[in-house]
């Protein structure tokens, strides 16, 4: 013979547990998710690091996507590009950069020149991560900007892509990537000058899309 149904009863105990597992999932996704930076006001120091694409070979100074993202943000933008530079040159100015304008935010564009020169990738990933921590260690904010790998593929039918290293070094570094933006530029051939540098309009595009992707970062407001 069976027994008559009985409902079910949940002691006070086994309530609360069930509430502290809740607040402890809603805690955990809260973590999870990463804050936004904060804002940098007109005025800011910014330096830009990089090479003839930041330098801004084959276009007036002012042309350059360092001058025009000043132009969209307010910001002193210093434009750190040097032409034909590589990681290790960078990383050997750098120390004078960050003690002659001591910038809030540094946006490293560079590794270019090591992959046409074939310098080994595991010294272009080092000598970026130490650019990283030396920009943290002063107190400035990094943000590096992945720049397309060399492809005969790519060139021809204009589809060109980062390099697979960025990823490993921003996630390291804990730093925010701008995975796409030279990359997009450079393949679309009315946005270049020549073969590897953007010309008057690549950099307009290319200012407006780190603009972009610094907004989503938070630095821009």
């Amino acid at each position: 013979m069976s027994s008559p149904d009985r409902p079910c009863r949940f002691n006070s105990g086994f309530i609360r547990r069930i509430l502290l597992l809740a607040a402890a999932i809603v805690f955990v996704a809260a973590c999870g998710s990463k804050a936004k930076e904060g804002a940098l006001p007109s005025g800011s120091r910014v330096v830009a690091l990089g090479d003839s694409l930041t330098a801004g070979a084959g276009v007036a100074p002012g042309e350059a996507w360092p001058g025009l993202l000043a132009s969209r943000t307010g910001w002193v933008v210093i434009n750190g590009g040097v032409s034909g530079d590589t990681s290790g040159g960078a990383l050997h100015r750098l120390p004078a950069l960050l003690e002659e304008h001591n910038p809030v935010l540094v946006l490293v564009a560079l590794g270019g020149n090591d992959m046409l020169r074939r310098i080994p990738q595991e010294e272009t990933v080092a000598n970026l991560g130490q650019i990283l921590a030396m920009i943290k260690a002063h107190g400035a904010k990094p943000v590096l900007l992945a720049t397309p790998k060399p492809s005969a593929m790519g060139a021809v039918f204009q589809n060109l892509s980062a390099a697979d290293f960025y990823h490993q070094v921003a996630e390291e570094q804990q730093v925010p990537l701008i995975e796409d933006a030279i990359a997009e530029v450079l393949s679309d051939p009315q946005m270049k000058g020549d073969p590897l540098h953007p010309n008057v309009a690549g950099h307009a595009q290319l200012s407006q899309k780190i603009f972009d992707a610094l907004k989503v970062v938070g630095y821009v407001p």
